[in-house]
């Protein structure tokens, strides 16, 4: 059994709904609250939404997880053009329990997890005491970062199945 920390975002189309069919298409243990953000990268596009989804599976391996965020992607009619780029849904692996990865395929733990407040602040949602493999504790990795912005949309919420 493995247990993975997948960031997704969305900024195109109905960016909740879009948010919901990744947490609908996984094995959802714990879903935060929904966060805006500004665009990172790539400036100019619409605001993201954000969520950390915490998902386990039996027979699932790293590659397993990485196959299966880009089905999820796939299926909400993400097309890759530019680099950071608008996206109807995004997902990203962030950690798998106890796998470290160099491949640049799949880097794990996700090699800017720790620059980027999106992933960190949703994540404290779920797991307040979760570390950052290589970073240390992400409350404390959050705490020199910083919010860089991030807003808490209780307005919105998404649903484990």
């Amino acid at each position: 059994m493995t247990t993975a920390v997948l960031s997704i975002g969305s900024n195109m189309g109905d960016r909740l709904a879009n948010l919901q069919s990744a947490v609908d298409g996984l094995p959802a243990l714990a879903v935060s609250a929904v966060y805006e953000t500004a665009p990172w990268g790539v400036t100019d596009q619409d605001d993201f939404l954000n969520a950390i989804v915490v998902a386990s599976h039996e027979d699932f391996d790293e590659w397993d997880w990485l196959r299966r965020a880009h089905e999820l992607e796939n299926a909400a009619g993400r097309v890759r053009e530019v680099r950071w780029g608008p996206r109807s849904l995004d997902v990203d692996v962030i950690t798998v329990t106890g796998v470290t990865s160099t491949d640049p395929r799949l880097e794990l733990p996700h090699p800017r997890a720790h620059e980027r407040a999106f992933v960190l602040v949703p994540w404290l949602d779920v797991q307040p005491d979760a570390t950052l493999p290589g970073h240390g504790p992400i409350a404390e990795v959050l705490a020199v970062l910083g919010d860089e912005g991030v807003r808490r949309r209780d307005d919105l919420k998404l649903e484990a199945v």
